[in-house]
């Protein structure tokens, strides 16, 4: 090949690399003004302390040791507190680094294909329709989902190596791959189909010839795999993630129909929304002809595999990173997921791709329609996914999204109810939402948590108590119920029963600030028993995550009065500073002034 030809082909592919990183960001921009979303964004981002302090050795020590959403993924968690360390806990920025390692990704991709097959336009045509997909819009504009991008990015990575290491086997490349793949691992557990897809690309694009040489020098990456496929099951049955509550037959009939409604919303993708929930039934005829049509399609991919293995590799791609997340074993509550499409819907891709490819250079004349229709292709997505992407802007507009186009969403019913009852003036709308939620899912313990807090709220404490206590039957692990459940006790003048709900709840979890300070508030109301109070607030002020929250200005506060009752001043005085040092408050700043000049004073009311 000539200077001039290598030139215009260099050229050429900074413009694909250009041109996927712009069209990345004039579809999602958008997100750095989002808000985090209450389905999850909380304990990875702004609930979570190690990840709002940004780096510090006890966040490391727990992303590497801790479970987050029934997931063990250190490198997920660390990249987060890395977004805090150097930018702030601001939503915008964790919303535009998924988008970054986003386009990362999807120029990683077309290098990848294009070094593996040497055909550039349809590996640039695989790079666009996977930048641009609306089924990806949740993986890169969800903050949780920072696992999928972050895991498909270390993927690419580890098949770029493996190419490499095809072509020229060294330790060097092998290793590059192993360490890439490892991190895809501990950024999400879904990696483990990866020994699989290197086979698939052994088959083809880079038909290395069978043997037992390519299975030797897997073992170490089949070992990652598995031990990595344990863990992860072990670490989802003992969080509760795994529902096996549903038959066997019923888990594979509603994964066959899934494997054909991804085949559906990849070509035809409407009616997208955050959570699908599971049919109460799959008929059996709907799971026999998908199926069928799964068969077929593999019949028809073996039959094809020496004229055309590109079909292989790409179905046998889709179908078998999907297995992880197809719901043989069922995990969540989701009948599917958007997200769950991130990386199988590259091998539907591989196979129009080359297929348009084989039908342009066979029938020359179909060429400029093939063109078109695959800019077209392009074009829709990004319209189609910039529209997607508006309903990420907050909990309340990807809610009513999904409840739109859903109908029967008990999930987004409940979450826009909790999102809703945080602003007192819309809690009645608030309670309207839970109470459709419980209607459709009447086991939801946290339904009928948030449902009582949300009339405790309203100061309807007796109306709470029942469903506090339904909340309980069906899930006696829900601490914050017993809580609320206590709270509510104590201000109907219950205390003992309240005093009895918080020491349950702190013998299951000695660490919950908020039962500790609950328990501080009833027992500063039992005549005899402020002396326990005062260490309670101290325990829950000690093990607070968060010492500068309202919260711990209130317990400062509360406890600043109860010791001035006890005589204690000086002491009293210190927690009068420190709450004001939290929150500005008149009252705290006026007896404060008035103890200091020696005045004596019993409350903060006076």
């Amino acid at each position: 090949m000539s200077s001039s030809s290598n030139h215009k082909t260099a050229w050429q592919h900074l413009a694909i690399w250009l041109g996927l990183v712009l069209s990345v960001f004039a579809v999602y921009a958008q997100v750095g003004q989002f808000d985090f979303v209450n389905f999850d964004d909380g304990p990875y981002a702004y609930e979570n302390t190690a990840v709002r302090d940004g780096l510090t050795v006890p966040g490391i020590k727990a992303a590497i040791t801790g479970v987050v959403s029934s997931n063990w993924h250190p490198a997920t968690m660390l990249s987060l507190m890395l977004d805090s360390q150097l930018f702030g806990p601001d939503s915008g920025v964790h919303h535009l680094v998924n988008v970054v390692i986003h386009a990362m990704s999807s120029v990683l991709l077309f290098v990848l294909l294009r070094r593996a097959t040497q055909r550039r336009w349809a590996s640039a045509f695989v790079a666009f329709i996977f930048a641009l997909h609306p089924l990806h819009v949740e993986s890169v504009a969800w903050i949780a989902e920072r696992k999928d991008v972050l895991s498909t990015f270390f993927l690419f990575l580890a098949l770029y190596a493996y190419v490499r290491y095809a072509e020229h086997p060294n330790l060097r490349a092998y290793l590059l791959m192993l360490g890439a793949f490892a991190l895809g691992l501990m950024s999400k557990p879904m990696l483990v189909t990866f020994p699989f897809l290197l086979l698939l690309f052994d088959f083809w694009p880079l038909r290395r010839a069978a043997g037992l040489r390519i299975l030797w020098e897997k073992i170490p990456v089949f070992a990652l795999s598995a031990i990595m496929s344990v863990a992860a099951y072990l670490v989802q049955q003992t969080t509760g993630s795994i529902a096996e509550a549903i038959p066997l037959a019923g888990r594979v009939a509603k994964a066959l129909v899934s494997y054909v409604t991804y085949i559906r919303q990849t070509f035809w993708p409407t009616g997208l929304a955050v959570f699908y929930p599971y049919p109460r039934a799959i008929l059996a005829s709907q799971a026999g002809l998908a199926f069928l049509l799964l068969l077929a399609v593999s019949v028809l991919a073996m039959a094809a595999w020496r004229t055309r293995p590109y079909l292989a590799t790409g179905w046998f791609w889709y179908l078998g990173t999907l297995v992880p997340v197809i719901g043989l074993v069922k995990i969540g509550e989701q009948s599917h997921a958007d997200r769950y499409t991130y990386i199988p819907m590259i091998g539907l891709l591989l196979m129009v791709a080359w297929g348009a490819a084989d039908a342009a250079a066979a029938w020359p004349r179909t060429r400029p329609w093939i063109h078109a229709a695959a800019i077209l292709s392009v074009v829709t997505c990004l319209g189609l996914t910039y529209r997607q992407v508006r309903y990420w802007q907050n909990s309340e507009t990807l809610y009513v999204h999904a409840i739109e186009v859903t109908g029967d969403n008990w999930l987004a019913e409940a979450n826009l109810g909790a999102w809703l009852m945080k602003t007192p003036e819309r809690r009645p709308e608030a309670i309207e939402h839970i109470e459709a939620a419980l209607r459709l899912k009447p086991d939801d313990a946290e339904a009928d948590n948030n449902l009582g807090l949300c009339m405790a709220q309203l100061e309807l404490c007796g109306a709470a108590i029942p469903y506090f206590e339904t909340a309980l039957r069906n899930r006696p692990a829900l601490l914050a119920a017993r809580n609320n459940l206590a709270f509510c006790l104590a201000r109907l003048g219950n205390y003992g029963a309240a005093i009895t709900e918080l020491q349950t709840t702190l013998r299951a979890d000695p660490s919950y600030t908020d039962a500790h300070f609950n328990l501080a508030n009833t027992l500063a109301k039992v005549p005899g028993r402020e002396a326990e109070a005062v260490d309670q607030y101290e325990t829950g002020l000690r093990l607070s995550f968060d010492p500068m929250s309202p919260d711990c200005a209130s317990a400062h506060r509360k406890l600043a009065e109860l010791l001035l009752k006890l005589g204690r001043t000086q002491d009293a005085i210190s927690h009068f500073e420190a709450a004001l040092s939290i929150q500005p408050d008149e009252q705290v700043s006026r007896t404060l002034s008035l103890l200091r000049a020696g005045r004596r004073v019993q409350s903060v009311a006076q």
